[in-house]
């Protein structure tokens, strides 16, 4: 049958092809390496989380996600915590070698009353204290990318700026231009550095922001169905909107917004030190600190989470748009520190009835009540030192060796057999344990334990809680879900590479974080010597070209 075209047909037809938009040029990407590294850490986006609201994305997370992706990229090991996990990015070596095992950990013979440590501080201060640290980055034992940057050609610039110290100094090094992370009112600096004018200039606008207050931010309306309340304690979460009184710093600090200044402040720092258009590659660290703050106060599957994510891809969207605006040939990486896990009393009404808060009798104070109960050994001090009902237990300095090891033997007796503890490990079982060489998923337990574990930082014995077991037994206002475990919801985070004019491609085979720092190394062409990463580097070029093979 011969199709005849009769004029109003053949008019619409060719109005059809006027109208569709021509195919979109994608430009080649520049010669040579980036000229700036933009490496972004977004503190507790899961993998799960990417995936669930990938689709929903229009911003900046969107373009990354049409870059280099790699879905499954794991934190190995099992301390999932912002200090570790910020401390692989840009160092490609596992916490068991570049020693930061925690956030926190314990020394019981260190001469100050004080025996926790926080991972960015200066011991050797005596003004310093976990609470209120002098910030260093004194207890990381290997360079950064942007140190091994600034050692190759002193031009080069690294700086960082997030709302966590430990994330700024981690992720920028001891060698390090401009360092700023929220303190007080405001973004603070090292000691003995005066704050910018782009800081300054930053706080101000921060400061007016607070005075006057702002209403809720919009709901989007993919978020609307996980708007409904859930009792947590003596608290409710999943329907908060983030409206803040005028002057409630707080209600600023603990929203999408924390992550609009911090990527503000940023931008400042590109234009005033020129980042990316000096003749030497800069790397700007910009670690994103809101989603985990909202995370801990709110679980991961409400509202709160949804509304989060959704400005952080405009928040995103914006940076990579304005430096685009400026002309920086730039190379952006985005991925986690480490993920997380919603509030248990939504996860039972989500298909996840194992899911539970820990057992109060699995907190340190009470397991060394029973500890000298059955032993009979006492101390002055606290006769076990920890952070909670899992990760590492120290036992106090002022016992012999055979007390000590009868303490341990007591302990080990006590949690193994509870139903909430998934493994025990003693200090000497993870020495002995070899380094995994498989793939990150296929890991046991124990060689995830073995790669947060440092014979000299680590503690006496290891507890990892099972699965989908909250390590909060009392919950709280901006205190109700957390990581840390050693469980592929907190492990596998989302690696995304992006530059103008890459080949884009999807890998979803399992890499790892310690991957990244290696991976950069060879599109900037340094010359790194064999055994320094733990890491491998990834071909993140979809097209022939091999992006391992040294600079583009």
């Amino acid at each position: 049958m011969r199709l005849r075209l009769t004029t109003p047909l053949l008019a619409l037809l060719l109005s059809a092809c006027a109208a569709a938009p021509a195919p979109k040029v994608i430009p080649p990407a520049p010669a040579g390496p980036p000229k700036l590294i933009l490496a972004i850490a977004v503190d507790q986006l899961s993998a799960d989380s990417f995936a669930q609201y990938r689709q929903h994305f229009t911003g900046g997370l969107a373009r990354l996600a049409n870059g280099s992706v790699f879905p499954s990229g794991y934190q190995s090991h099992a301390a999932t915590e912002t200090c570790p996990g910020h401390s692989t990015i840009l160092t490609g070596v596992r916490p068991a070698r570049n020693g930061i095992i925690a956030n926190y950990w314990f020394d019981p013979a260190i001469k100050r009353a004080e025996k926790r440590i926080y991972c960015s501080e200066d011991v050797s201060n005596p003004a310093s204290s976990p609470i209120n640290p002098v910030v260093t980055a004194n207890f990381l034992k290997v360079p950064t990318l942007g140190e091994r940057l600034k050692s190759a050609n002193p031009a080069s610039r690294n700086v960082a700026v997030s709302a966590k110290d430990r994330a700024v100094m981690m992720m920028g090094g001891h060698d390090i231009d401009a360092a700023y992370w929220w303190k007080g009112s405001g973004f603070a600096t090292l000691a003995g550095r005066d704050l910018a004018p782009a800081a300054l200039d930053q706080n101000a606008a921060i400061a007016d922001a607070v005075k006057k207050g702002s209403g809720e931010l919009p709901v989007p309306a993919w978020c609307k169905p996980l708007d409904r309340a859930v009792t947590v304690g003596k608290t409710t979460v999943g329907t908060a909107h983030f409206a803040h009184k005028a002057g409630e710093l707080g209600g600023f600090r603990q929203s999408p917004r924390l992550d609009g200044a911090t990527a503000d402040l940023a931008l400042r720092l590109v234009d005033t030190m020129g980042l990316g258009k000096g003749a030497a590659p800069d790397v700007l660290s910009v670690s994103f600190s809101a989603t985990d703050m909202i995370g801990h106060a709110y679980g991961t599957e409400g509202v709160e989470m949804c509304i989060q994510l959704s400005e952080l891809d405009k928040t995103l969207g914006r940076l990579l748009a304005q430096l685009d605006a400026k002309g920086i040939d730039y190379l952006a990486v985005l991925t986690a520190d480490h993920g997380g896990f919603d509030v248990p009393e939504r996860l039972v009404q989500q298909g996840l009835p194992r899911a539970a808060r820990s057992d109060a009798a699995l907190e340190p104070a009470e397991l060394a009540k029973k500890i000298s109960e059955k032993t009979g050994i006492t101390t002055k001090g606290p006769l076990l030192y920890a952070d909670g009902p899992a990760g590492d237990f120290y036992i106090s300095a002022d016992l012999n060796s055979e007390d000590k090891a009868r303490v341990s033997a007591a302990l080990v007796a006590l949690v193994k057999d509870h139903p909430q503890v998934a493994e025990v490990f003693t200090a000497a079982q993870l020495a002995e344990t070899p380094m995994s060489t498989k793939s990150p998923q296929e890991w046991t337990l124990r060689e995830r334990a073995r790669a947060s574990f440092d014979a000299r930082r680590s503690g006496d014995v290891l507890v990892l809680l099972e699965r989908a077991i909250v390590p909060i037994s009392k919950p709280g206002p901006g205190y109700t879900a957390t990581h840390g475990s050693p469980w592929d919801y907190d492990r596998r985070v989302p690696i995304l590479f992006w530059r103008r004019g890459m080949a884009a491609m999807e890998q979803p085979a399992p890499v790892e974080v310690v991957d990244i720092a290696p991976t950069l190394s060879a599109i900037l062409g340094l010359s790194i010597p064999d055994g320094a990463y733990d890491g491998r580097c990834l071909d993140i070029d979809g097209s022939g070209i091999n992006s391992c093979d040294g600079a583009q």
